[in-house]
């Protein structure tokens, strides 16, 4: 067992398995106590226990469903009252799959409380609490058809596109605070989400698809970096970058009357 100082508490969503479950491996690891939210409680007592005997950290377990107005609620409160939470890593999530035509409403209202709704609420609360603090760490986790949503579900893509938006907003208004922000878009990853929604993902070519730890490692060294986003799958940061310069030498256009003239015969 190791222990190293503590950096606070790190609640982490979605941590029973996947992504989340290796953030809270990492982040103990680098002193963080624990308090871990997810459905399962069985998964979380395991996955606290190992992380207690791994790090010498404390470890919390939370259950909770997000899309349930009361958990969310409970949540957002312990965000706002626990000044012992320093870092709020905003991953839990779920897929869809087919057409938007073809979905069924309850799953699609599903998507939208937890990938949009329980984010947002969250992301809130931590905010108003870590700029009371003037310290903390706000980490979303969207996606890359955030950036091409052609390439999957509409619901979906949309969700994780209002992430990227939202955190870009975010970090602007917390400029000063000392509240940091980051938006992580990874690729294809070897999660359990693809089989929880009804994907079958047997067919994407292995050179494709990311590991978890891989994943994780690459944005938490996006994290120290300053970055406000993290694409762990882009080989060359330099084409976001330009992708960036592109945005802003556009913006200043995009609210002239005199544009509609080219939609005028």
């Amino acid at each position: 067992m190791s222990s190293v100082q503590s950096q606070g508490t790190a609640l982490v969503t979605g941590a029973s398995s996947g992504i989340g479950a290796v953030y809270a491996q990492r982040l103990a690891a680098r002193g963080f106590d624990l308090l871990l939210v997810a459905r399962d409680q069985q998964r979380l007592e395991s996955a606290a226990s190992q992380l207690r005997e791994a790090h010498g950290v404390q470890v919390e377990v939370l259950k909770a469903d997000l899309t349930q107005k009361d958990d969310l609620l409970k949540l957002q409160q312990r965000l706002r009252s626990d000044s012992s939470i320093s870092l709020l890593l905003n991953n839990a999530g779920v897929g869809a799959d087919g057409l938007l035509a073809n979905s069924d409403a309850e799953q699609l209202e599903r998507l939208i409380q937890l990938n949009v709704t329980a984010v947002t609420l969250l992301a809130s609360a931590a905010a108003a609490s870590f700029t009371k603090a003037g310290r903390g760490t706000i980490i979303n986790i969207a996606s890359v058809v955030a950036l091409f949503p052609e390439r999957f579900n509409a619901a979906y893509s949309a969700s994780k596109a209002y992430v990227l938006s939202l955190t870009q907003t975010l970090n602007a208004e917390l400029e000063g605070t000392g509240v940091k922000v980051q938006a992580v878009l990874p690729g294809i990853t070897r999660t359990e989400i693809w089989e929880r929604s009804g994907i079958d993902a047997s067919g994407i070519p292995a050179e494709m698809v990311m590991e978890a730890g891989e994943m994780v490692d690459a944005a938490l060294a996006g994290l120290d970096q300053g970055e406000l986003i993290t694409i762990p799958s882009l080989p060359d940061e330099n084409e976001w970058q330009a992708f960036v310069r592109a945005r802003h030498v556009m913006a200043p256009n995009l609210s002239r009357s005199a544009a509609a003239q080219r939609y005028k015969n």
